[in-house]
C-alpha cells in the first residue's frame, strides 16, 4: 500500500505551490500514546466499549456527532474532565443534564418518559408476564420479573414469535390510526428553585463535593435532589461528569463507615452508571458478563447479585439473544454454551447472550423496530411511478425510484455524489403530486439538497422537521403531513431520535433512509442505519455513481481499506509532514491563513480543520487557540468570544451547529448559524459554544466545505480508524491537505482498524418482524 500523494501548498508571499513533498518515511516518528477520545466526538467504532474505564462525560459543548459509533460518535471519547482535576470534573460538566432536556426531536419522548416512571412506581404491584416481549415497559418487566423468579424460562420471553401482518396497525382505509399528539416547542431548560439550590449545596457541602454541582444536581434529580442525595449519595453519579470514586468520596463523607464497596444502593448506581457510559460509547445494551466484570474491577465482592438487584430495583432490563437461553437468573444466566443436563447430554447448546440494558433504550429500540414493520406493511404498491423511473437522471435513480413506488421502506446507500439520487426521488414523488420532503442533519446538508432538488422546500433538517420549525407540520392525528420522507445521512440517527421519527410518520407513509454507511456513525446510543441494512428488512439499493475527482477516488479507496496513491494535477490533495504536534499546529495555522486561500483561492472562512480529539498538544483547542490569534485576534470580551469568532454551537447533546459570533447583549451571545439567527443565554455560552475553527471528524459528519485540513499529530495514532478517516478525508469538496504526524499508523488504520461494533438488539428485533417485501 502507498502512501499519499500531494503538494505543500505555497508558503507567504508566493502564489504558486511549492514543489511536491514527500511523506516521511516509515519509522521516522513512532506513534506516541493517542489521547483519550472526546464524547462530544460521539463514542468513534474505533473505540473499544469499556463500561469500567469509560471517559468522563465530556463537556456538551464539544459534543459531535457520535459516530464512529456511539455510532461512532467522532468516536474518540477524551476525558475532558481529566485534566480538570476530579473536582472539576462534574462541575464542568454540569450544563449536559439541561441541555437533553432542550432536544426538540426528543420532545415527543416525554410521553414514554411518563409510561417509564408509573412503570416504576407500580413495579411492586402483581405483573401478569406476557407471552413475548411487546415493546412496552410493562411487558418488559414482567419478562425480567418471570424469568428472576424461574416461573418462567427464558425462552418463553425471548424468543419473539413472528407476529402477523394482522396485528399490525392497519392502514388509514382500515382504521384510523391512534398517533401520538404532536410535539410542543422545544422545552426550556429546567429550572431550579432558589430553595432547592440552596438545600443541594449544603448537602454538598457537607459531602465535600463542589457547590457547582448544585444545579446540573437538581436538573438531574428534581427539586427533591437535596433529599435524595442524603438518603441515598451515590445518587450523585446520576449528574453527568461524576465518576464514581468521587460518589464514594461523597457517600463516606455523608454515611461514614455506614457505607461499604457492596452497599446496594452503591452497586445499583454503579450499574446504571456503567450502561450510561456504554450509551456514550453508542451500545443500548452491555454483555452481561462485561457488566459483572466492570463491577468487580470496582470492588463489588458480588457482582451476580448486584446485577439481580439492579435488574429488580428497576436499574436495568435483561435481554438474552441466542436460540437456546438459560435457564438460571437474570443476574447469574449461564452463557457459556454447555450442554443441556436436563435434556439430551450429547446435544450442546447454542452460546446465549445475556445483555443489560437501560429501559429507555429498549422502549425506543422496540418502538423503531414495530414502526419500521408498520411502514413496510401499510404501505401499497405504487403503479404511476413508472414514468418517473423511465425519465430519471441515472440508473441508480431510477432503481431508487421503482424500488420506492413498491416498498415502504427502502435503505439507499452510497457516497457524496450519490446524494442526486435521492433529490431526483423526492422531484419525481412531488411531480406526482405526493407530498415528499428530504432531511437532513445539518444546514449545510439542506442547502445541499435544496440545491440538488432546485427547490428550498423540499429539504429540512431532522430537528427542525421535528420540533414544527420546519416542514409541512402535523396533520389532525399528530402525524406528519408527508406521503413520502427521504432521510439523508442516515448514519447520524440514533435509536431515540429515528423512534420518534417513525412514530410520526402517517401509516401508508414511504421512509427512505439514504447514507454512506463507511461514515462515522451517530452521536447518541445505537446503529440504526447499520442494523437496518444488517437485518436486510427492507429493500437495499446500492448507488453505482462514484465520487468525481481526486479526492473522491481517495476516499472510495478508503472505504475498501485501501490507501492509494492518487493522481491530483490540480493539487486537490495534498500532504504536509510534520514532526511533532507544535509544528502541526504551526502548519495548520499556515495552511488555513496564507497558503491555501494563495494557492486554491479558498478563503479561510471557507476552509475546516479537523483533528482527532479536544485535548492535546494538537487537539480541536490549541488549533482553535492558534487560529483564533491569527485570524480574528481579540480580547474575547464576549465570555471568550469576539465578533467574527467562528463557533460551533452545540443546543443538545450530539448536534454541533457551525456559526459565526455577531454581538452579545442582555439577552446572550448572538450567532449567526448558516443563515439562523440564534441566541444563546449567558448562562448557556460556556457550556454549548466553542470555537469552530477546528473540529473532530464526528463534530463534522455530515457537512462539507470547499476546503479541508486534516491534522494528523504522532499523539492521534490510537485515535484513528478506518471510518473516521474516511470521514474526514471526506470533508473537502475541491482541496484535501493532510498534515501527516503518525507516520505508518494511518496507512495501517486503513487497512486494519475498521469501525467498531456497537452493542444493539434492534438488528434482531428487525429479524424477528415479518417483512413481506423484505429483499432477500
Amino acid at each position: 500500500m502507498t502512501a499519499l500523494p500531494g503538494e505543500t501548498p505555497g508558503t507567504v508571499g508566493t502564489d504558486t505551490p511549492q514543489d511536491t513533498v514527500s511523506p516521511p518515511e516509515a519509522g521516522a516518528e513512532g506513534p506516541e500514546h493517542a489521547e483519550a477520545p472526546d464524547a462530544s466526538d460521539a463514542p468513534d467504532a474505533s473505540d473499544a466499549p469499556d463500561p469500567s474505564g469509560a471517559p468522563e462525560a465530556p463537556d456538551a459543548s464539544e459534543g459531535g456527532e457520535s459516530s464512529d459509533t456511539p455510532a461512532d460518535a467522532d468516536d474518540d471519547a477524551e476525558d475532558a474532565e481529566a485534566e480538570a482535576g476530579a473536582d472539576a470534573a462534574p462541575a464542568e460538566a454540569a450544563p449536559a443534564a439541561e441541555l437533553s432536556e432542550a432536544q426538540a426531536e426528543l420532545a415527543a419522548q416525554r410521553e414514554l418518559r411518563e409510561r417509564i416512571e408509573k412503570r416504576k412506581a407500580e413495579k411492586a404491584a402483581p405483573i401478569a408476564a406476557g407471552t413475548g416481549l411487546s415493546g412496552t415497559a410493562a411487558d418488559l418487566l414482567a419478562a425480567v420479573r418471570a424469568v428472576e423468579s424461574g416461573e418462567k424460562s427464558g425462552t418463553a420471553f425471548f424468543d419473539r414469535p413472528a407476529a402477523t401482518p394482522a396485528s399490525r396497525r392497519p392502514a388509514p382505509a382500515a382504521a384510523q390510526p391512534t398517533r401520538t399528539p404532536a410535539p410542543e416547542a422545544a422545552p426550556t431548560a429546567r429550572t431550579a428553585t432558589p430553595e432547592a439550590l440552596d438545600a443541594v449545596r449544603a448537602v454538598l457541602t457537607e459531602g465535600g463535593a463542589p457547590e457547582a454541582l448544585a444545579r446540573p444536581a437538581v436538573g438531574a434529580l428534581g427539586e427533591q435532589a437535596a433529599e435524595q442525595l442524603r438518603t441515598d449519595p451515590w445518587r450523585l453519579l446520576a449528574v453527568p461528569g461524576v465518576r464514581p470514586e468521587q460518589a464514594d468520596g461523597f457517600a463516606r463523607a455523608l454515611l461514614g463507615a455506614d457505607c461499604g464497596p457492596d452497599d446496594g444502593r452503591r452497586t445499583a448506581a454503579l450499574v446504571g452508571w456503567l450502561l450510561e457510559r456504554a450509551a456514550l460509547q453508542g451500545h443500548t445494551a452491555l454483555d452481561a458478563d462485561a457488566v459483572r466484570t466492570a463491577l468487580a474491577e470496582r470492588a463489588v465482592g458480588d457482582p451476580d447479585a448486584a446485577v439481580r438487584d439492579a435488574v429488580e430495583e428497576g436499574v436495568a432490563l435483561v435481554f438474552q439473544e441466542g436460540d437456546e437461553p438459560s435457564a438460571d437468573d437474570a443476574g447469574a444466566a449461564d452463557s457459556d454454551g454447555e450442554a443441556d443436563e436436563a435434556g439430551d447430554a450429547d446435544v450442546a447448546r447454542e452460546p446465549v447472550q445475556v445483555l443489560l440494558g437501560l429501559d429507555r433504550y429498549a422502549l425506543a429500540e422496540e418502538s423503531l423496530a414495530d414502526g419500521l414493520a408498520r411502514l413496510v406493511n401499510a404501505c401499497e404498491k405504487a403503479a404511476d411511478w413508472a414514468e418517473a423511473a423511465a425519465s430519471a437522471p441515472s440508473p441508480s435513480a431510477a432503481e431508487l425510484i421503482r424500488t420506492t413506488a413498491a416498498a415502504g421502506l427502502v435503505a439507499h446507500s452510497g457516497g457524496e455524489a450519490a446524494r442526486a439520487e435521492p433529490a431526483a426521488l423526492i422531484a419525481a414523488a412531488r411531480g406526482l403530486g405526493l407530498r415528499a420532503l428530504g432531511a437532513t442533519h445539518s444546514e449545510d446538508g439542506r442547502r445541499r439538497l435544496a440545491a440538488a432538488t432546485g427547490d428550498p422546500d423540499t429539504a429540512v433538517t431532522l430537528s427542525g422537521l421535528l420540533s414544527g420549525a420546519q416542514g409541512p407540520g402535523r396533520d389532525e392525528d399528530g402525524a406528519l403531513a408527508l406521503d413520502l420522507l427521504v432521510v439523508l445521512d442516515a448514519p447520524q440517527l440514533d435509536v431515540e431520535g429515528a423512534a420518534v421519527l417513525v412514530e410520526a410518520l402517517a401509516d401508508g407513509a414511504r421512509l427512505v433512509l439514504s447514507g454512506d454507511p463507511g461514515v462515522l456513525g451517530s452521536a447518541g446510543a445505537g446503529r440504526v442505519f447499520a442494523d437496518v441494512l444488517a437485518s436486510h428488512a427492507c429493500p437495499q439499493v446500492v448507488s453505482r455513481t462514484p465520487d468525481p475527482g481526486p479526492i473522491g477516488e481517495l476516499v472510495s479507496g478508503i472505504g475498501i481499506g485501501e490507501l492509494n496513491q492518487v493522481d491530483a494535477p490540480g493539487k486537490e490533495v495534498v500532504i504536509v509532514p510534520v514532526r511533532d504536534a507544535g509544528e502541526a499546529v504551526h502548519r495548520t495555522v499556515q495552511l488555513v491563513a496564507d497558503s491555501v486561500p494563495r494557492a486554491f483561492g479558498i478563503p479561510a472562512e471557507e476552509t475546516q480543520v479537523i483533528t482527532v480529539g479536544h485535548g492535546g498538544a494538537a487537539g480541536t483547542r490549541a488549533l482553535n487557540e492558534a487560529l483564533k490569534q491569527r485570524l480574528n485576534p481579540g480580547p474575547g470580551r464576549f465570555g471568550g468570544f469576539d465578533p467574527g469568532d467562528r463557533v460551533v454551537h452545540v443546543p443538545a447533546p450530539g448536534r454541533a451547529v457551525p456559526g459565526v459570533v455577531l454581538s452579545a447583549d442582555a439577552e446572550g451571545l448572538r450567532l449567526d448559524c448558516g443563515g439562523v439567527p440564534v441566541v444563546v443565554p449567558q448562562e448557556r455560552v460556556e457550556s454549548s459554544v466553542r470555537h469552530g475553527w477546528a473540529l473532530s471528524a464526528h463534530q463534522a459528519a455530515g457537512m462539507r466545505w470547499p476546503a479541508a485540513v486534516v491534522v494528523l499529530p504522532g499523539d492521534a495514532a490510537q485515535g484513528l480508524s478506518r471510518p473516521w478517516v474516511y470521514t474526514a478525508f471526506g470533508r473537502g469538496e475541491r482541496h484535501l491537505s493532510v498534515v501527516h504526524g503518525v507516520d505508518q499508523a494511518l496507512p495501517h488504520a486503513v487497512a486494519q482498524v475498521p469501525a467498531q461494533e456497537r452493542t444493539t438488539r434492534l438488528r434482531p428485533l428487525l429479524e424477528a418482524l415479518p417483512t413481506p417485501d423484505a429483499a432477500s
